[in-house]
């Protein structure tokens, strides 16, 4: 039907689930290396990484984006197999059609046709992408961000191509993004008979004054970017599974999701403040996924994707920091500026997973002129 149809489905068909790309990265190579791109096959652990750039000296922009996808879940509950791209009344269904095949495939026919077009562009047009996005992101666009900075690799823009739409494509896209900071609440106790409480110490009541002041805890007030930080509770787990038993241990897993007002080192310390102040015997181990990051009002990638999104979609686009995370928080920290532009999230991760045809058709222009008006 078109040429980004047709590579869409061919990514689909591939169960490429974290971390197996499943030969997606290889095609899409092969594909940009036959229009001049270099190519650089970057793997760690289990992971595949590829970062193909088209240009020479001057400001780079680059497109960035997953080649892995979720599990789809079980495969008798979808209409058609997940794995095999299936239209219906204008839309694609196939787990990745939205998250994010499509978006991929779009930003290498994009680029095709842009070098096509402009073969002495300025700078540097690039496509970044990791089969480690949906897992844990530990060998994925993070480890590529580190060789980065060791070889001197500087980004100036980029867009990546997570599905940021509401209702119509070009109707929000993402200027920014909370940062994720995760712990595991380890609290000691002394395990016992529920009959003889004097002589045990129950953790589950030691953590629950405590537990009640960090969620009722306003941490930041947020600001005109981004709302108040969130910390919620995601799991407690305690007890033998007997009801005359006080257990000895309680873990409790629970998650910051933070603005700019906030930084994750104070977030640590006055967590471990109200925890000491309850006198709770505790371990925490913590994990931080990500630094928050906003590209501001007047950025010019930010003005750039904003107008072509008025200018082809016919829509003034909200300009979000809202929803979770995702890969554009480690190309912040390079000194780039970082918008993502996608198709509708409607379906994302969820059984039948889907894509409006007309709109991944129209997916490639908005990309392709974002190149024009940056390096044209």
């Amino acid at each position: 039907m078109s040429a980004v149809f047709d590579l869409t489905c061919d990514l689909i068909r591939r169960r490429s689930v974290t971390p197996d790309d499943a030969g997606c990265l290889p095609l899409i190579a092969e594909r940009l290396e036959r229009v001049g791109f270099r190519i650089e096959h970057l793997r760690y652990g289990d992971v595949d990484n590829l970062w193909a750039t088209h240009g020479n000296a001057g400001p780079t922009l680059a497109f960035l984006g997953h080649t892995d996808v979720v599990p789809s879940g079980p495969e008798a509950s979808w209409q058609s197999p997940p794995f095999e791209p299936s239209v219906r009344d204008g839309r694609l269904y196939g787990r990745g059609a939205a998250d994010m095949k499509g978006s991929v495939a779009a930003m290498v026919v994009a680029l095709e046709q842009f070098v096509a077009a402009h073969p002495q562009h300025r700078g540097r047009v690039g496509l970044l992408l990791t089969s480690d996005e949906e897992g844990v992101a530990i060998d994925g666009v993070r480890k590529v961000v580190e060789h980065f900075r060791a070889v001197g690799e500087k980004i100036d823009w980029c867009v990546v191509g997570e599905p940021s739409a509401k209702e119509k494509l070009g109707d929000l896209i993402r200027v920014g993004r909370r940062g994720s900071l995760s712990a595991t609440l380890t609290v000691r106790g002394v395990q016992g008979h529920v009959a003889y409480p004097e002589k045990a110490l129950n953790p589950i009541h030691a953590l629950a004054p405590a537990l009640a002041e960090l969620t009722a805890e306003r941490w930041d007030e947020g600001n005109v970017d981004f709302p108040p930080t969130s910390m919620q509770v995601s799991n407690i787990n305690a007890g033998t599974g007997a009801n005359n038993v006080i257990p000895g241990t309680l873990t409790a897993l629970f998650n910051f999701r933070y603005s700019t007002a906030s930084r994750a080192d104070d977030l640590r310390a006055r967590s471990e403040a109200i925890l000491r102040r309850h006198g709770v015997d505790f371990h925490i181990d913590w994990h931080l996924s990500g630094e928050p990051f906003l590209t501001p009002v007047g950025g010019l990638l930010r003005e750039t994707v904003a107008a072509v999104c008025r200018d082809l979609c016919g829509i003034e686009p909200e300009q979000s920091t809202g929803g979770g995370t995702s890969d554009g928080r480690f190309i912040a920290p390079l000194g780039a500026e970082v918008v993502e532009l996608g198709p509708v999230n409607a379906t994302i991760h969820k059984v039948d997973e889907c894509v409006d045809v007309a709109e991944l058709d129209q997916l490639p222009a908005l990309y392709r002129t974002v190149c024009e008006r940056l390096l044209g």
